[in-house]
């Protein structure tokens, strides 16, 4: 091999190696900003579910988006209709769990899955926040059903196999924010009836671990009434 044909064979050689560093290079880059942008990715997917924290909620904005659901659960959260829950007081914790139930379909109401399809976690957060923070002006039961009312919330029936509805919401109706069981000191009578009687029927299934439906559907008529108007007579101590 000549001289001139070394020169030709290295100098092709260098432009082989160059080119193969060339191309580990990019290959390198290449993999580790498609890392780079999963991992960030995933931190703000953290991020985001860090974000689903209720105490994070903005009242002003709860406040306003507050101003369409007044048409029906009045604008401090107690309704006028019976028929549709008081909101005020209301743990924030189960306001949202109801409104993404809602979303996702897990609750069904057809005016309710309308109101919530445009909300973010983050306005169910301040909406539940809100909500929470208003007075709830609590109401009275008729004295007729408080006998059979109180007997079912204190101490259930034991004969057909009902439990205490205080075990799970308390002795004056305070619920468990923890645990997401709602208040229900001061509810409507009609809309703790009505709901009472969807969980009998399993219309609504939302409860965890079916513990409303398999409570609600030993009960009699005459005791979700009664139980029901006693509720609404119930105050926070």
């Amino acid at each position: 091999m000549s001289q001139e044909q070394d020169k030709i064979f290295f100098r092709n050689f260098s432009l082989v190696l160059a080119f193969i560093a060339v191309m580990m290079i990019t290959f390198y880059l290449t993999a580790d900003l498609i890392t780079g942008k999963k991992e960030h990715h995933e931190t703000n997917k953290r991020e985001i579910t860090s974000n689903s924290n209720i105490t994070s909620g903005d009242l002003v904005n709860g406040k306003n988006l507050s101003q369409t659901c007044a048409v029906c659960h009045g604008a401090d959260g107690n309704s006028a209709n019976p028929i549709w829950p008081k909101l005020a007081g209301q743990h924030a914790s189960y306001t949202v769990k109801q409104l993404k139930n809602f979303k996702n379909g897990e609750r069904v109401n057809a005016q309710m899955s309308g109101m919530v399809a445009a909300l973010s976690l983050q306005d169910m957060n301040d909406l539940g926040l809100y909500f929470e923070n208003q007075k709830n002006n609590f109401g009275s039961a008729k004295s007729e059903s408080i006998d059979i009312g109180q007997k079912i919330y204190r101490g259930g029936d034991s004969e057909t196999g009902i439990a205490a509805c205080m075990a799970c919401h308390g002795p004056a109706g305070s619920g468990n924010p923890g645990a997401i069981y709602p208040s229900l000191s001061g509810q409507h009578t009609d809309y703790t009836a009505i709901q009472l009687k969807m969980f009998k029927t399993g219309e609504r299934n939302n409860d965890t671990n079916s513990v409303m439906r398999s409570i609600a559907k030993r009960m009699t008529e005459a005791q979700i009434e009664a139980v029901s108007e006693y509720i609404q007579g119930l105050q926070p101590r």
